[in-house]
């Protein structure tokens, strides 16, 4: 229902002819420099676009193209990972974010489902095994920088259809006790809710459950939310998190926050969706 409204507008506007928007990757939001094709895609994402739509379609082709070597991103090599190694995982997790039908990014998942279905198989996070299966089934050394930490955002988003009953569980308690959270999405231990539920710090902390509610076989140990959520209705059965919330990545929604009605209206949308996610 936000497909047409000018938030959308502007972002598709500012999409290139390739199917990227300027640099590829930061998901942090600069409000004093270009926008990243990462930055597009998360909003667009939460606007409601899906593959389906033209502007995905480009992007994922686009992405594909970088993946297989066709093309490239234009951004700095960083030296803090291996930089292959991060690319490929980037591109497959934004991929695979809007389609399971690309045999490229599927594979790379498949790979890191692999690495964390090892360092998982005695039901217990083994960081030693971690690095044993990253360097075997990724086959690739870091060169001088350090292994990925996969709880962050792109391995957790990556592997949510990868990993069995057994391991998403185990996936699911390490993660929520982790006292720093996910990276690049909330830096807090998940399993502990907010102070505050009108806050900036509460719509992160919503992104985060969104991103492991994808996790089918382990969306049970995230009821606890959802009881948060009933209990931070407001008198109208409605949710309002406040103006704080307008980070012009999950909020707005609408046009147009003048009205506290039209803002209620965003929230409760948002939040409805992801106790649906939970519950099914």
């Amino acid at each position: 229902m936000h497909k047409d409204g000018k938030w959308a507008k502007q972002l598709i506007s500012l999409q290139d002819n390739e199917g990227k928007w300027g640099c590829f990757h930061s998901l942090s939001q600069f409000y004093n420099a270009p926008i990243t094709t990462e930055q597009a895609l998360r909003r667009l994402e939460c606007l409601g676009y899906t593959i389906e739509d033209e502007c995905i379609q480009k992007a994922v082709s686009y992405m594909d193209d970088c993946l297989i070597g066709k093309n490239t991103i234009p951004d700095r090599r960083e030296k803090v990972h291996d930089w292959d190694i991060f690319t490929s995982m980037i591109l497959s997790t934004w991929i695979r974010r809007f389609t399971h039908d690309n045999p490229h990014a599927n594979k790379v998942a498949g790979q890191w489902g692999n690495v964390i279905s090892a360092a998982f198989s005695d039901g217990t996070f083994d960081y030693d095994e971690y690095v044993r299966a990253y360097h075997e089934i990724l086959g690739l050394k870091p060169k001088g920088g350090r292994l990925i930490d996969f709880v962050n955002f792109y391995p957790i988003s990556l592997l949510n259809d990868c990993l069995d009953k057994k391991t998403q569980e185990a996936v699911m308690d390490y993660v929520l006790d982790r006292n720093n959270g996910i990276y690049y999405i909330y830096d807090k231990k998940i399993s502990v809710l907010p102070q505050f539920f009108e806050s900036r710090e509460a719509s992160r902390y919503l992104a985060a459950i969104e991103l492991l509610a994808r996790y089918k076989h382990a969306r049970h140990k995230l009821y606890f939310v959802i009881d948060w959520l009933n209990d931070n209705k407001n008198e109208n059965g409605k949710w309002d998190m406040g103006k704080s919330v307008n980070d012009k990545m999950y909020f707005p929604l609408s046009d147009d926050w003048r009205k506290k009605e039209t803002r209620e209206a965003d929230c409760t949308e948002r939040i409805v969706n992801l106790i649906t996610a939970i519950s099914n």
